[in-house]
């Protein structure tokens, strides 16, 4: 496996440089400022990750005002306490994708945050999950959430802001190239070698999960 300053060498090279390459990266937001963040944002967020997979994107974002006032601006007790009527006309409004799969999982995962109220809420708990750990993050976003593994579960805790990564087409490729898995991860086992690999390029570079994870995007 080779140091994160030889797979950021490779990534600026790829890039036009170094400082090229430090323009393109992020900086997660601090567990405070997660913290701050209202459950109707994580649940919308989720919401959003989830009609994005294995959909066209720009069709989710210039139907999301729709989203907002179809679940009552993901209001949690609302979305949480959602009744058969409710859910019906969800299925029928157009103002929205009409999934009924999908817009189930608003409701259960706005319980799944009223459950978190009782662990310190969604805010504290989702952000300040360990960095080291952060592959029993997704694991508990699997489990408790719905529809939440892979990569919506990835992409919603990126999108909001928290130190992550994704196991996206290039990272996956990274990760192979440098023999810590052999393809795409979808075991514990697997997951585990990644943390392990994370957290290893965040002791030599002192550099977050989110850096990390996009210049092992940019050195493919």
């Amino acid at each position: 496996m080779r140091s994160f300053d030889e797979i950021f060498t490779i990534a600026a090279e790829r890039k036009g440089g170094p400082d090229a390459l430090e323009a393109l990266l992020e900086t997660p937001r601090t567990p405070a400022e997660l913290a701050a963040i209202p459950e109707d944002r994580w649940l919308a967020q989720f919401t959003k990750s989830i009609f994005q997979a294995g959909f066209n994107w720009k069709v989710i974002e210039n139907k999301w005002a729709g989203f907002e006032t179809a679940f009552d601006g993901f209001d949690v007790g609302r979305c949480a306490f959602m009744d058969d009527d409710k859910f019906d006309a969800l299925v029928d409004d157009k103002s929205i994708v009409r999934n009924p799969i999908k817009i189930a999982t608003v409701r259960d995962n706005a319980a799944f945050l009223l459950d978190l109220r009782d662990e310190g809420g969604a805010g504290r708990v989702l952000g300040g999950w360990p960095s080291e750990d952060y592959a029993a993050l997704l694991d508990m976003l699997k489990k408790r959430g719905s529809h939440l593994g892979g990569n919506a579960g990835q992409y919603a805790m990126r999108f909001m802001g928290r130190d992550s990564y994704i196991m996206s087409r290039d990272v996956v490729a990274r990760l192979v190239a440098e023999g810590i898995i052999d393809k795409q991860p979808s075991s514990k086992t697997a997951m585990k070698a990644v943390q392990a690999a994370f957290n290893t390029w965040m002791e030599q570079s002192g550099r977050s999960l989110t850096e990390i994870s996009r210049v092992l995007a940019m050195s493919v």
